[in-house]
């Protein structure tokens, strides 16, 4: 596949869904949406999404990506904002996310977190993100650092994701991909094939077993109740 030049195919060829999928499983190729934290033009962190994306595609997946470009600050503009209603539709149809950070201070970015706090923990007792799916990954600009995947995955905890035990960091990013935006050969790059093999492979085993992520209190307590309870509205 002259898209993947760094791959060796022989050794990682389309994951069978049959060895991984629940008896429920709906058939369809696994939905994973991926997010980038960065509005750069040569942004590392899209363009680790990218590469993400095209293994993803390879091992069987329907990936989509969200341009954060345009997205208002949460809470800085109505629901109905197209950007906003763009991001939530791709939350609700996905089974499982990628979430490509820069680390900046020490951190996530705005950029990133945005984006998740515009997809609601609940929306009329509907929650959009519990028990799919979460892989994640930083670009640094100095060594090699793991503060924003930390981050990262105390926020998909949150949002009740199941959280891959596999994660990315680059370090010296600038040094890691061409003028192209493609990703150079390395260790680092093997890493992200590792993490979106095992995302698809745990999006198949969790997909279609909701027994998995289902919570007593959720079943003695009514959507409605629950959707007052937890409305943030008021805060």
């Amino acid at each position: 596949m002259s898209d993947l030049p760094n791959l060796d195919l022989d050794r990682l060829p389309p994951i069978d869904p049959a060895l991984y999928a629940a008896p429920g499983d709906p058939g369809h190729a696994p939905r994973i949406l991926i997010l980038h934290g960065s509005l750069r033009e040569r942004s590392f962190s899209r363009f680790v999404a990218q590469e993400a994306g095209r293994l993803l595609t390879h091992l069987g997946a329907e990936v989509r990506h969200f341009d954060p470009a345009g997205l208002p600050l949460p809470d800085g503009a109505p629901a109905d904002h197209p950007k906003v209603t763009e991001l939530r539709e791709l939350a609700n149809w996905s089974e499982g996310m990628v979430w490509s950070s820069p680390e900046r201070h020490g951190a996530m970015t705005g950029i990133l977190k945005a984006q998740i706090d515009w997809i609601p923990l609940s929306l009329g007792g509907v929650r959009p993100t519990q028990g799919k799916t979460l892989a994640l990954a930083q670009v640094c600009g100095g060594s090699q650092s793991f503060n924003a995947l930390n981050q990262m995955r105390v926020l998909g905890r949150w949002m009740r994701m199941v959280t891959i035990p596999n994660q990315s960091s680059v370090p010296k990013a600038w040094d890691e991909f061409d003028e192209a935006g493609r990703m150079k050969p390395s260790p680092y790059y093997h890493r992200i094939v590792d993490v979106m093999e095992e995302l698809v492979k745990f999006t198949l085993m969790t997909r279609g077993r909701p027994a998995l992520t289902d919570r007593y209190s959720e079943r003695v307590e009514s959507h409605e109740a629950l959707s007052k309870r937890v409305n943030t509205g008021r805060i």
